[in-house]
């Protein structure tokens, strides 16, 4: 039976259930009145109720979404810390994951989280999230910063033992960006790193992604990029034109076409307009479609934004003929179920 799948959905902790080692050390806190996220001297307000699980699980029922697909936070990567750090960090966040999805298996899938820099490290947290926790999609970051403090590309050749081990245990996997202030060396001014840089860091690992031959190498491991791969999606023609003209800098690597609507090749639809969500489809095909709200972030589909609501863009293709009411059932249900491997 047709229900509604979120693929992409987000849970903050309740401020009294994050560690007391993670305020001290500036890491992330949440204010005790849910107003405000920390990070250092970051901040951000908390601008829904639904960012908490209480709240979340009315928001999902007032839209009538069945279940949620629940990604690992980005503030919580931790690029850039020392080993011991990054480790309590992770194993924080794994361990919250898993709680939501042991409480509520009929209502959240849960993802877990790694860090690259510390290789060992990363492969035995796989190990433990997979056989101990039950957990089946790893999330990993569009980039990270290596223990030589160089950012790399998730998708970089050093890492394919994640990938390896990934195979292996058949898992899901999602790509999505952040920590671009860091990355970019520009002033952070009209939100431009999460507008404009957070796609093109997507953009850059799917380029890495598809010329290092992941899928083929990998064959059992399925992989969601984030917001659509939106540039991504646009930047095919320039890519085939780079690999053609200069085909020097291109030795041993494959076509960008070569996995265009791969069938272990997943992309959300958090692309927020039609025309996006037209070359989405048209390029990779229906069937590599999920949808993805990116709750509870003002960026997602919220219907505290003037003129959104979760399901936005997808209920546009519908209405405008784009797909049709088989396409729209696969979209929210079969092709999430399918990436994840899970019956629902």
């Amino acid at each position: 039976m047709f229900k509604k799948i979120n693929a992409h959905g987000h849970l903050l902790p309740y401020p009294e259930q994050i560690p007391k080692f993670m305020k001290d050390q500036e890491v992330f806190w949440v204010d005790e009145d849910r107003s405000f996220m920390h990070q250092g001297k970051w901040s951000r307000p908390i601008t829904d109720p639904s960012f908490f699980l209480g709240e979340k699980l009315a928001w999902m029922e007032k839209n009538e979404i069945a279940h949620e697909v629940i990604l690992n936070l980005s503030q919580l990567y931790c690029n850039g810390y020392p080993e011991k750090l990054a480790v309590d960090v992770i194993r924080f966040q794994n361990d919250f994951n898993a709680g939501i999805q042991t409480s509520h298996p009929d209502k959240f899938t849960s993802g877990f989280v790694v860090q690259a820099a510390w290789l060992d490290t990363a492969l035995a947290e796989i190990r433990r999230c997979v056989e101990d926790l039950d957990m089946k999609l790893l999330c990993l970051p569009s980039h990270y910063l290596d223990e030589n403090k160089q950012w790399k590309s998730i998708a970089d050749q050093s890492l394919f033992p994640i990938f390896e081990l990934a195979d292996q245990y058949g898992l899901a996997i999602e790509i999505h960006p952040y920590d671009a202030p860091k990355m970019i060396g520009l002033e952070n001014q009209y939100w431009r790193f999460h507008l404009v840089w957070m796609c093109a860091q997507t953009a850059d690992t799917y380029h890495f992604y598809t010329l290092l031959g992941i899928p083929d190498r990998f064959p059992h491991i399925r992989t969601c990029f984030a917001h659509g791969n939106q540039f991504g999606q646009i930047n095919l023609g320039r890519r085939m034109q780079g690999y053609m003209g200069r085909p020097d800098l291109f030795e041993g690597a494959e076509s960008p076409e070569k996995y265009v609507g791969h069938p272990n090749i997943y992309f959300d639809t958090l692309v927020h307009d039609l025309l996006s969500f037209e070359m989405l489809v048209r390029r990779q095909g229906i069937s590599q479609v999920v949808a993805g709200m990116d709750d509870p972030y003002p960026l997602g589909e919220m219907e505290s934004v003037p003129g959104s609501y979760p399901g936005k863009v997808i209920d546009e293709a519908r209405e405008s003929g784009l797909i049709n009411e088989k396409e729209f059932e696969e979209v929210w249900y079969d092709n999430v179920r399918r990436w994840l491997n899970k019956e629902l």
